[in-house]
């Protein structure tokens, strides 16, 4: 019976460093491309990542993840199951854009 113990250990404990070395890679969703977003996040397929990766073109990069549920189609219950896999570092300036005529004049500053 000893043997066996002791291949069922070495099983279990292989299976265990087998299913963290999955949950170990991430994905930065300021740089990464579709397909990267695609295959290591959870429940997001290859439009969703087309989404993210286009949101951010127009919208600049994530400041956290919970930005990526104004990405159309991501929840936040989506977000918090993928949360250990989602990294947000660096990634391209906001697109500057003209900002919107309000019809108010500026202030001019005191001197």
């Amino acid at each position: 019976m000893s043997k066996f113990a002791t291949l069922l250990q070495t099983i279990l404990l292989s299976l265990l460093f087998a299913g963290s070395a999955f949950a170990a890679e991430k994905v930065n969703i300021n740089t990464a491309d579709a397909a990267t977003i695609d295959r290591v996040l959870l429940n997001i397929g290859a439009s969703k990542a087309q989404a993210i990766v286009a949101y951010r073109k127009a919208n600049g990069a994530f400041k956290s993840a919970e930005q990526l549920t104004l990405v159309k189609g991501i929840g936040l219950k989506t977000v918090e199951k993928n949360r250990d896999r989602i990294v947000v570092a660096g990634g391209a300036p906001a697109v500057a854009r003209k900002p919107a005529a309000t019809g108010a004049r500026p202030v001019a500053a005191k001197r």
